[in-house]
């Protein structure tokens, strides 16, 4: 079971928003909005989903190539990022409630000096109540400072996180998409690799050639290459020289942004294999983000399924292609093609209409509705959803 893993990354109510437009036109977009994983050591966790749901923000955020709006992230137990937009949002709230009680209160001192005398004792009596009122409201804007004060104070000490720690953050590393946009062509290959090692200060040249050769090897290109460009190799030899510059520095946590989506199918199983491979050897971890269900089901031992910027059901990979609960996974799972001619004329894809789900007082959350197995959903669909495991365990 996970629960006895050691986690290695954590990822609690992430959001990442970006402001576009200006002036009155600005508004914010909400690329990745409130999502919560595990990965444990040692395992491939799968995040899938649509062409711009959130899949590559999420693994640019958790890498810190972007300041995440709000959430924490930790990595082997350390925070290394945290979101202050709650914290900001609690300091308007507070100010709202300084300012909407000074109304309050300036609306009960304007009543009891307007109330006739026979209903007031004297005005000493009158004295006294607004005396009161005048008390409470300064004791409850002096906590209310002390709260903000507390708040920005947090947000002071967030920064401490947000600042790169280079000895822990070289053990997470990315391999990039695009093999031709992510590697310099005015560098070898050789430069490229050892970008990483001279980043993190090491001058030892003899290190860097021996370290630069044995990386090479791993990913099954020779020494030779080491001196050459990248507009000198294909796309399958580029992509596995950014696995290289991803091993380099011995990575834990390698960060896997689709990087078989522009190969060719024979090549694209190469680098799943030599993936494979190198996570045997070298016990990594991957955060592994792909669309292609075939792919991710044959590599990952969890599977994340993202629509629209939020994760809508996580589960071990046999348990979501045997158990889909969700609309969207159904979806996306419908899509997979089968190399069975008879089997192809007769699938039925299914379209996910999200405006079918409708949500009132019940906000949807995520439910462990199997062990390991979590979905996202109202209390009606969750009930729909345990219905539908039994049915389909019967």
């Amino acid at each position: 079971m996970t629960e006895n893993r050691e986690k290695i990354l954590e990822v609690k109510n992430l959001r990442q928003y970006f402001e576009t437009g200006f002036g009155k036109n600005k508004v914010s977009v909400k690329a990745v909005h409130n999502i919560s994983f595990d990965i444990y050591k040692g395992e491939v966790f799968g995040l899938v989903g649509e062409s711009g749901c959130g899949k590559t923000t999420t693994g640019r955020s958790i890498i810190k190539l972007y300041d995440i709006t709000d959430g924490e992230v930790y990595f082997k137990g350390q925070k290394i990022s945290e979101g202050n937009r709650g914290k900001f949002l609690e300091i308007r709230d507070k100010r709202k409630q300084i300012k909407e009680k000074k109304a309050e209160v300036s609306t009960l001192i304007a009543d009891i000096k307007s109330e006739p005398q026979s209903k007031v004792t004297d005005d000493a009596h009158a004295e006294r109540e607004i005396s009161a009122l005048n008390e409470e409201l300064d004791e409850f804007i002096a906590n209310a400072k002390a709260e903000i004060t507390n708040i920005k104070k947090r947000i002071k000490d967030s920064k401490q996180y947000n600042k790169a720690n280079r000895d822990l953050m070289t053990k997470i590393q990315m391999i990039f998409q695009d093999p031709i946009d992510s590697l310099n062509p005015r560098m070898t290959v050789k430069e490229i690799i050892a970008e990483g090692l001279i980043i993190n200060g090491e001058k030892d040249e003899e290190f860097i050639e021996n370290e630069v050769q044995r990386v090479l090897e791993l990913i099954g290109l020779v020494p030779e290459h080491a001196n050459r460009y990248p507009h000198e190799f294909s796309g399958g030899q580029r992509q596995r020289i950014g696995v290289a510059r991803a091993l380099i520095v011995n990575p834990e946590l390698i960060i896997a942004d689709e990087p078989i989506s522009a190969l060719d199918v024979s090549i694209q199983a190469q680098i799943i294999n030599l993936l494979n491979q190198l996570r045997e050897k070298f016990d990594l971890t991957i955060l592994f983000i792909a669309h292609d269900l075939s792919v991710v089901k044959f590599l990952c031992d969890r599977i994340a399924v993202m629509y629209f910027g939020r994760i809508v059901e996580i589960a071990p990979s046999d348990e979501l292609f045997k158990n889909p609960l969700h609309p969207y996974t159904k979806a996306l799972l419908s899509t997979i093609p089968l190399p069975d001619p008879d089997y192809e004329k007769t699938r039925k894809r299914i379209i996910y209409n999200p405006s079918l789900r409708k949500f009132t007082v019940d906000k949807p959350k995520m439910v462990e509705v199997r062990p390991g197995h979590f979905v996202y959903g109202s209390k009606d669909e969750i009930a729909k959803y345990r219905e539908e495991l039994k049915q389909n365990n019967n």
